[in-house]
């Protein structure tokens, strides 16, 4: 059972990673018209954002090397004797990381968003070169602030309370370095991790900031992670089998409390999470009475309708996750993690199949060592932008 002191709530967070970032856009203005020659100016440029190429850099590295963050495109040239028709300003093209969504920051109208390589939305109209219909006088081009809002995309998405053992589980299945240490918050910023299989299948982790109680309504660390789940394909509920306690002036909640107070925090949030393939890993399995626990939990999960009392009616979901399996782990020592290894692939892989067939995997399913788990070089969050 983990503790939480009002000291440890009072930490500061990481301020280096950005998911969130406000720019300005205007498209250019049109040039001017040429009465004596009834010429038309050229139209300004227009501005898009698109999916960007380079994926290395960060939000952060955008934000020093655009500190204005301004993006006006090219203006229209004027109409000329030589030239009665002018020639329309260039348009530029923001690029962004795929996950990324934009949105109107007056109206918070979405107005699209960069899932794939070839997505690119129209964010600001260049205007008209002057004409007879407007007395030769140009238009200037549309203009906005913008919100480029990033939401994590990866296979898999890690849920828990702080000190569940997300993090060192993320070490553990791959060769991610998350910050690990024995009091809660470790985690201040999404990490991404590469789980390789034997026959180098790839699949994405993505360890998020430790949820509390009243995370839907923004408290702790809040909606700002919470969004981030939405693009993951499955859901990995990582539950410390001793269970969890916020402070010292909250109340204790085992295991299975705690499986019930996250699924309420998402469906808070969203109520189509829970309706997401997820996985429940029972982590610390290397602790006293454990066994006893986890048989005390499958039990709890299985008759979930009598043992809600415990709970404030406002605390219980109502909808019930079924969880695809229930692994017990040891995050610290390895054991139980190649299953886990295993039931995540399958779960991956049967999203791929149509309608209702099932995949299963060839091989042992049996707990193995640490050394048996596979691992590959790290990545860090697909959080880059790159503006041209």
């Amino acid at each position: 059972m983990v503790v939480l002191t009002t000291r440890c709530l009072a930490r500061v967070y990481n301020r280096t990673f950005i998911d969130k970032l406000r720019i300005y856009v205007r498209g250019g203005t049109g040039g001017n018209g040429l009465a004596s020659l009834n010429g038309i100016g050229g139209r300004g440029g227009d501005v898009y954002i698109v999916a960007a190429q380079d994926q290395n850099l960060k939000l952060t590295e955008f934000k020093k090397l655009h500190p204005t963050k301004r993006f006006i495109a090219d203006p229209g040239e004027n109409s000329q004797r030589r030239l009665p028709s002018g020639l329309n300003g260039s348009s530029i093209y923001v690029q962004v990381p795929r996950g990324v969504t934009v949105v109107d920051a007056e109206s918070r109208k979405v107005l699209g968003e960069i899932s794939n390589r070839t997505d690119k939305i129209l964010v600001a109209r260049g205007g008209k070169g002057g004409s007879r219909w407007t007395n030769f006088l140009p238009r200037r081009g549309k203009c906005h602030s913008l919100y480029l809002d990033l939401k994590l995309i990866a296979d898999v998405g890690f849920v828990g309370f702080p000190n569940a053992g997300k993090s060192t589980l993320l070490r553990n299945l791959s060769t991610a370095k998350p910050k690990v240490a024995e009091y809660p918050f470790t985690t201040v910023k999404p990490e991404l991790g590469v789980l390789t299989y034997t026959d180098y299948r790839k699949i994405t982790m993505a360890d998020l900031p430790g949820l509390i109680e009243g995370a839907h309504l923004n408290k702790g660390r809040g909606h700002m992670f919470l969004k981030h789940i939405e693009r993951t394909n499955i859901l990995l509920f990582v539950v410390d089998v001793t269970g969890f306690c916020l402070s010292s002036k909250t109340k204790y909640r085992d295991a299975f409390q705690t499986v019930q107070l996250l699924t309420k925090e998402l469906e808070q949030y969203d109520k189509m999470l829970v309706n997401k393939p997820a996985v429940l890993a029972v982590n610390k399995m290397d602790e006293d009475n454990a066994s006893v626990m986890l048989e005390e939990l499958q039990d709890k999960l299985f008759n979930w309708k009598d043992h809600l009392d415990d709970l404030p009616p406002t605390s219980v979901p109502n909808t019930q996750i079924k969880f695809r399996d229930v692994v017990p782990i040891s995050a610290k020592f390895g054991s139980g993690t190649f299953s886990l290894k295993q039931k995540i692939r399958s779960e991956i892989d049967n999203l791929a199949l149509p309608g209702s067939a099932r995949l299963e995997l060839e091989g042992p399913t049996s707990d193995t060592d640490l050394l048996s788990v596979e691992s590959s070089p790290h990545k860090h969050l697909n959080d880059e932008i790159l503006i041209l």
